[in-house]
């Protein structure tokens, strides 16, 4: 018998939509192909995956992957499955996954060479963006500090393209002691500001690009707090050559990031 929206096991997974009912949980939800996958293939707790028979049929390879990795798997109504997601069009494919984010010593553990820190980024779509950036830019992990958008948020975890089980992410309410942290891991701190005193372009932007750095992008609307940005060593600017008024937050941490990925590589990048 098809699972409803009021079968137990589905309002259960339901709460999951809210970030309150993920941080009592430990879990969230994954939904789509794609993101099924790579949670399956990420190492991490996979609890149930929810799917309409029409989704079944045509994921069958990643329901056998997931039965024959001892996921419990609940066949669900259409209706159910719009209850799961917060999309206009649910995909019938919904797996609960434990969280994926690490604590701040675990994440910046070792010797890592390059961080993105999102301070008080609201948008979710922009936060799955960024860590998406940092997971193809080679970065060694994403912090989201102060009052930044839940990872786990379901809107971040698609913008993410599956990215968030790629690499480790920290949150921590104290933006100031993240940044501290960089820095006792041997980050330079980086404060992306489209007034910062450093162009992204000028050899002195080069030679601070060529070490260990941590990236830190404020919120869409405020940019950065004023006290993070202060506490950062240097404040760098993306120049603006053309009309544009300014770039939006996912593509200046994108162009950021890379630059830093650039500058400490001289093997060609793998295309693709």
């Amino acid at each position: 018998m098809l699972g409803t929206e009021r079968t137990p096991r589905v309002v259960a997974a339901r709460k999951l939509l809210r970030r309150a009912g993920r941080d009592k949980a430990r879990r969230f939800l994954v939904e789509g192909a794609q993101a099924v996958r790579e949670a399956l293939a990420w190492g991490g707790r996979v609890y149930e995956l929810f799917v309409t028979p029409a989704a079944a049929e045509r994921n069958a390879e990643l329901v056998d992957a997931a039965r024959a990795a001892g996921v419990t798997i609940s066949e669900i109504t259409d209706r159910a499955a719009e209850g799961l997601s917060d999309t206009v069009t649910p995909q019938g494919l919904v797996a609960v996954c434990s969280l994926v984010d690490a604590p701040l010593a675990t994440a910046l553990r070792g010797t890592p060479a390059l961080v993105a820190v999102l301070a008080g980024v609201a948008d979710p779509g922009n936060a799955g963006t960024v860590i998406r950036a940092a997971d193809a830019a080679g970065a060694d992990a994403v912090l989201l500090v102060g009052d930044t958008v839940d990872p786990h948020n379901g809107k971040a975890v698609r913008a993410s393209t599956g990215s968030v089980f790629h690499l480790p992410l920290a949150r921590e309410r104290d933006p100031i002691a993240a940044l501290q942290a960089c820095r006792d891991a041997g980050l330079t701190l980086l404060a992306a500001d489209g007034h910062g005193e450093l162009d992204l372009h000028s050899p002195d932007a080069a030679t601070v690009l060529a070490g260990p750095t941590a990236w830190i992008f404020g919120g869409e609307a405020h940019g950065l707090p004023a006290t993070v940005a202060e506490a950062a060593d240097h404040r760098v600017r993306v120049p603006l050559y053309g009309r544009a008024e300014s770039l939006n937050l996912a593509t200046a941490a994108a162009i950021c990031l890379y630059a830093s990925a650039g500058a400490r590589r001289s093997i060609p990048a793998r295309t693709g």
